[in-house]
C-alpha cells in the first residue's frame, strides 16, 4: 500500500494517493476507501490494468493536523475484509479494538 502527498501553494490542502498493491489487496474485486475525511463514507479506487487500485482525494491542510482511514477489500464471493495501509504516518485504536491508519496533513 502506498500513500502519496503533494501539498498545494495556491490552496491550503494536500492531494493525497491512496494506492493499494495487487498483493495487499488479496485478490479482491474491489477495494473502498473509508476515512473521516468524508464521514467514513466508502470510495471506490479504481483497478488500474497492473492490477492495483487507487485513488485521490484532496484534503483541507487547515482544519486539522490527521485524518484516520481503513481499506475494505471486497472478494468476488462477496466477503469483506477491512485493512490498514502498511504505509501510513501512524496508527490509532479504533472503538472495535483495532487500529485505524493515519494520514497527516502537515508538514
Amino acid at each position: 500500500m502506498t500513500l502519496k502527498k503533494q501539498y498545494l501553494k495556491s490552496r491550503p490542502e494536500v492531494r493525497v494517493t491512496f494506492e493499494v498493491s495487487k498483493q495487499a489487496a488479496h485478490d479482491a474485486a474491489k477495494v473502498y476507501l473509508l476515512g473521516e475525511f468524508n464521514d467514513w463514507t466508502p470510495i471506490e479506487l479504481e483497478h488500474m490494468k497492473n492490477g492495483k487500485f487507487k485513488t485521490i482525494v484532496s484534503l483541507p491542510t487547515d482544519k486539522k493536523p490527521s485524518y484516520e482511514f481503513r481499506y475494505k477489500l471486497c472478494s468476488p464471493d462477496g466477503d469483506e475484509m477491512f485493512e490498514n495501509d502498511w504505509e501510513a504516518d501512524a496508527y490509532y485504536p479504533n472503538a472495535f479494538g483495532e487500529d485505524n491508519s493515519v494520514v497527516t496533513v502537515t508538514h
